[in-house]
């Protein structure tokens, strides 16, 4: 959830041609002489990690620039290795999974990576000790063991289906960050990996800055030098855009639409699972009484906040899982219905009240909405919710604050949240919806407990067995009907708006997104595979 939250997809994705640069006056990076090529890039993002160690998290759906995973995904969200010379050994029933490993890898130190580095990384993951708030997303891991330098071994528990996706999950090196401590020592935001690039700098609340990594094992970046503007107003955003202070930047589609005229610049829609969502917390008695939910479940006017708030980049959303994913159960599809609402309320025993709010046994039909300051969707989203919930008669009071404000009240009071993780429908659904994660940072914020729920998220992560894990997730996603903890309102298409000077590689092919999670600009974004791009050399206007 959250800006913490992160994930990926199955599907496959558009592409487009576009590319970044900047005017040398702007862009310090950049090479200055007339008509030479550009080896720098700044990319305007809206939130930046709580950490940048592996340990506790970042880099675990892969993309994390100073790290890589024993596998990756390519541009179509497949497998493919990395760290590893090929995809996994799987036997003993999809028990076992077994990794050969490159043995030409060091990390940015110079030190070699072995298989102890994995063994290390998991291992650390899996210790209680360690402060990583994904720990269960590796529920199904056992055990895993080092044979000799260029080996690793995982054993699971049960026949988790998509362990294989699980290990693209950022190594940590042993060396450095097993000799500190793993939840505060220096590693967390000095961090040393076998990435493509190597941190330079991190200034809190203001940028992430990169250089190339020249051992890498995959080759030397063309990128020398790349930079993360942390920019968490969206319109402060588009102004440095504008300016050329930014080679490019994710932008809400209000704001992208400003740049549709510019012809030195190319606005381009990835496909995501990235969905907003109002948490309706079980603490409240107003948003956890079930008629409450569910008469906010149908007065919410879905298509027209993808009309008017998203123009179009987008779909409407009732539930994590979006509805061209082959994981969607069809039917749960939630109609805009205010007549039906008010009827759910009115056989509650919510009645009107003399300013047409609802009471029920004293109790007004009333609770706080926050949403984050200066996300211009959220707060867009926010105020539709509102307006929609008092036609109802349900009074909702937008405010606006930092996490810090909102993250302590978020048991009592509701959220304008964001999450939403491609691929595999664990990835989606367990941290935001099983009770025993209830109140456990941005997992489950919600705090929903549903029983039913629970069962059928186990039962979809213990099997591979797809018939069986389709009919748990439809439960999942029917029982969300019946009592939905959260009312789902739009899963959003990310818009980036960049200049044009690089191509994805030498052959001069565009720039691509691939599908993308919640967690947008950091990893993903036409940067994704920044490592790979090649510079357009002046005077080549392909488009």
């Amino acid at each position: 959830m959250a800006a913490r939250t992160v994930r990926r997809a199955t599907a496959a994705i558009a592409t487009g041609a576009f590319a970044l640069t900047a005017a040398a006056c702007t862009n310090p990076g950049a090479d200055t002489a007339a008509g030479g090529p550009k080896d720098s890039a700044v990319v305007g993002i809206a939130y930046e990690p709580d950490s940048l160690s592996p340990l506790l998290g970042y880099g675990k759906d892969g993309n994390s620039k100073i790290f890589d995973g024993l596998l990756a995904f390519d541009a179509d969200m497949k497998l493919k290795p990395a760290l590893a010379v090929k995809l996994p050994h799987v036997s003993d029933g999809g028990l076992t999974y077994t990794y050969t490993l490159r043995t030409d890898v060091t990390f940015s130190d110079g030190a070699p990576f072995t298989a102890k580095d994995v063994v290390f990384t998991y291992k650390t993951i899996l210790d209680p000790k360690t402060n990583n708030p994904s720990r269960t997303e590796l529920d199904a891991l056992k055990s895993v063991e080092a044979v000799g330098d260029d080996t690793v071994v995982f054993r699971l528990k049960y026949p988790y289906a998509p362990f294989a996706e699980r290990t693209v999950h950022a190594i940590a090196p042993e060396h450095v960050a097993g000799k500190q401590d793993v939840n505060t020592g220096p590693f967390t935001t000095q961090p040393i990996g076998t990435g493509p690039f190597v941190l330079t700098g991190w200034s809190k609340g203001e940028k992430i800055s990169f250089k190339a990594n020249p051992k890498y094992w995959n080759g030397a970046p063309a990128v020398k030098k790349f930079t993360m503007a942390i920019v968490k107003d969206d319109d402060v955003r588009a102004t440095r855009l504008r300016a050329g202070d930014l080679d490019g930047a994710i932008l809400p589609p209000n704001l992208a639409a400003g740049f549709a005229g510019d012809k030195g610049k190319r606005t381009y829609a990835a496909k995501t699972y990235d969905y907003r969502t109002v948490t309706l917390p079980t603490h409240n008695p107003v948003a956890g009484d079930t008629a409450v939910r569910r008469a906010l479940d149908i007065a919410v006017d879905r298509q027209t906040m993808v009309d008017k708030i998203l123009e179009g980049a987008g779909k409407p959303a009732y539930g994590p899982v979006p509805t061209d994913s082959p994981w969607f159960a069809k039917g749960t599809e939630r109609r805009h219905d205010l007549a039906g609402a008010q009827k759910i309320l009115d056989e509650a025993g919510w009645k009107p009240g003399s300013d047409g709010v609802r009471v029920k046994n004293g109790v007004r039909a009333s609770f706080p909405l926050w949403y984050l300051s200066g996300d211009k969707l959220r707060q867009d989203h926010a105020l539709a919710y509102a307006s929609d919930a008092r036609k109802a008669g349900i009074e909702i009071k937008t405010q606006a604050g930092t996490w810090e404000v909102i993250e302590p009240r978020m048991k009592t009071d509701a959220v304008l949240a964001g999450g939403g993780s491609p691929g595999d429908p664990d990835f989606d659904q367990y941290l935001l919806l099983t009770s025993s994660l209830a109140g456990d940072g941005f997992n489950n914020m919600a705090w929903y407990d549903n029983k039913a729920v629970d069962r059928a998220l186990e039962d979809g992560r213990r099997t591979d067995d797809p018939a069986k894990r389709k009919a748990a997730y439809d439960t999942v996603q029917r029982e969300l009907v019946k009592n939905p903890g959260y009312t789902f309102l739009t899963h959003i298409d990310h818009l980036y708006v960049v200049n044009d000077a690089w191509d994805s590689d030498a052959k001069g092919a565009p720039l691509t997104t691939q599908i993308e999670p919640h967690d947008h600009g950091l990893a993903a974004g036409p940067w994704w595979n920044a490592e790979a791009w090649k510079p357009r050399k002046a005077g080549d206007d392909k488009k």
